[in-house]
């Protein structure tokens, strides 16, 4: 008997097939595309704009700051589906420290998404009025509840043997740089940062797409 590396993924039946959480990353790609382009477009609006940065709605004009906010809205969810997907893909394991990793990572990424819809009716707002500052907490909610989730998750992704590659990097690549957005989000290259997070998501949708890379005896 030998044993061979062979992609095995949840709910396949060999090497070729795609596994069970594909679609989930397909998702997670298409909303971490658009919130990475979105951050790229909204560092380069800001660069140019003449809404002042107290206004909550800043770098956009009102009007366009409902439609983008819509858009990320949507795209965040994604995300959501997509950590979705990393729990259902057992590459985290089954303990303490995975279940509990990975309920704060979807809350965390879930918390994004209320806090861009709140956004919406406070958007003329200045980042001092109530309204902001509530919707500031919200995403400051869940950036905190997202590192503390991919860092737990990231940790136990590595202890197993499911992602046997380069990816298993990933969840904790996520944790870390949620924890540098916690600085960064008081600077002027927010959407910077944002939109490397972003990347992270594609790279983590990539991931939940390819079958497993387990050890399989035969």
């Amino acid at each position: 008997m030998s044993e061979t590396t062979r992609g095995v993924g949840v709910g396949t039946r060999g090497a070729g097939a795609r596994p069970a959480t594909y679609a989930a990353g397909a998702a997670c790609v298409v909303g971490a595309t658009v919130l990475t382009v979105g951050g790229v477009a909204t560092q380069a609006v800001a660069a140019g704009t003449s809404v002042p940065p107290q206004v909550w709605h800043h770098p956009w004009a009102s009007g366009t700051f409902i439609l983008v906010t819509v858009v990320f809205a949507v795209a965040q969810g994604l995300l959501v589906v997509g950590v979705m997907g990393l729990r259902s893909s057992g590459a985290a394991g089954t303990g303490r420290t995975a279940a509990a990793g990975l309920a704060l990572a979807v809350a965390g990424t879930a918390a994004i998404v209320v806090g861009h819809l709140a956004s919406i009716p406070v958007r003329d707002q200045t980042v001092d009025d109530a309204g902001a500052v509530a919707a500031g907490l919200v995403f400051f909610l869940g950036t905190v509840l997202s590192a503390l989730g991919f860092l737990l998750t990231g940790s136990a992704v590595l202890r197993t043997t499911v992602w046997g590659d380069a990816r298993r990097f990933i969840p904790l690549a996520i944790g870390t740089w949620a924890v540098a957005l916690l600085g960064l989000q008081f600077t002027p290259f927010l959407p910077t940062a944002a939109a490397l997070f972003a990347a992270l998501f594609v790279a983590l949708g990539v991931a939940l797409m390819r079958p497993s890379t387990s050890v399989v005896a035969r």
